[in-house]
C-alpha cells in the first residue's frame, strides 16, 4: 500500500512540472456585443463582481440598455454599476466624469457635447481588456482608465496642466430618483445614497469614493 501511495504522488508531482499555466484572458474582447443589438458594456469588472465601471454613452432607448453603443461618439462619464445582455435600461449608478474649466451639471446634447458636461471620443483611443479600460476625452484632453476588484472600482484621470480640473458626480441620471443625498466627509472623502426605480422597483445604491488629492471647492446643484 505505501509503493502504490508514493507512485501516485511521484506521477502527480511529476505532470505539474511539466504544465505551462495558460493565460486565456488574452482572448477575451470586451468590445464584443457592443454593437448593433448585444447590450453589453465594455468596461472594467471582474467575475461575480460588485462593480462594473464603464463608460456611458446613452441612458435610454432599447439599445441603451447597457449604457454604452459603439456608434455612439460622445461619453457623459463612468457609472458604477452596469448589466450586459438585458432588453430594458438598468443600473449605471453613480456617475463621474472628468472635466476641465467651468463646470457644466447637465450631460447635454450627444451632437453637441460642447452643451453639457460630456466629451466627444475617439474608437482608435479606447482600450479593453478583462478588468481594464482607458479612453481620450476629447473635448477637455483627459485620459480616464478604470479597473476594478471583487468589491471597489478605480478611476484615474490624468488631466493637462489647469487650475479648474473638475470631477462631476451625477446621481439623477437614468432612471427615476426617489431619493438621493451626499455627505462630504473631508477634502478627499464623499459618501452617498442613490435610490432609484426603474426594472428594478425600489434599488438602494450605497457608495463611499476616496480621492488621491484634496479637493478646494465643492458646489451641489
Amino acid at each position: 500500500m505505501q509503493t502504490r501511495l508514493f507512485t501516485v504522488i511521484f506521477l502527480f508531482s511529476f505532470a505539474c512540472k511539466n504544465h505551462e499555466k495558460v493565460d486565456f484572458t488574452v482572448w477575451v474582447d470586451p468590445m464584443i456585443g457592443t454593437g448593433g443589438h448585444g447590450h453589453t458594456f465594455p468596461g472594467a469588472t471582474v467575475p461575480f463582481g460588485m462593480v462594473q465601471i464603464s463608460p456611458d454613452t446613452r441612458w435610454e432607448d432599447w439599445d441603451g440598455s447597457s449604457g454604452y453603443h459603439y456608434s455612439d461618439k460622445t461619453i457623459m462619464g463612468f457609472s458604477q454599476t452596469h448589466l450586459s445582455g438585458t432588453g430594458a435600461p438598468e443600473y449605471c449608478d453613480v456617475l463621474l466624469m472628468p472635466t476641465v474649466g467651468e463646470v457644466q451639471i447637465l450631460p447635454g446634447d450627444e451632437y453637441n457635447p460642447k452643451s453639457g458636461y460630456r466629451s466627444a471620443f475617439q474608437h482608435e483611443n479606447e482600450k479593453a481588456s478583462p478588468g481594464y479600460y482607458s479612453v481620450i476625452l476629447d473635448d477637455d484632453n483627459i485620459k480616464a482608465e478604470l479597473t476594478a476588484t471583487a468589491r471597489t472600482g478605480f478611476h484615474r484621470y490624468t488631466f493637462p496642466e489647469s487650475k479648474e480640473a473638475n470631477i462631476i458626480l451625477d446621481l439623477k441620471n437614468r432612471d427615476f430618483v426617489i431619493e438621493s443625498n451626499l455627505e462630504i466627509i473631508s477634502d478627499t472623502e464623499i459618501s452617498g445614497l442613490r435610490r432609484s426605480k426603474r426594472w428594478a422597483a425600489d434599488q438602494y445604491v450605497y457608495f463611499y469614493a476616496k480621492f488621491s488629492k484634496p479637493f478646494h471647492s465643492y458646489g451641489i446643484a
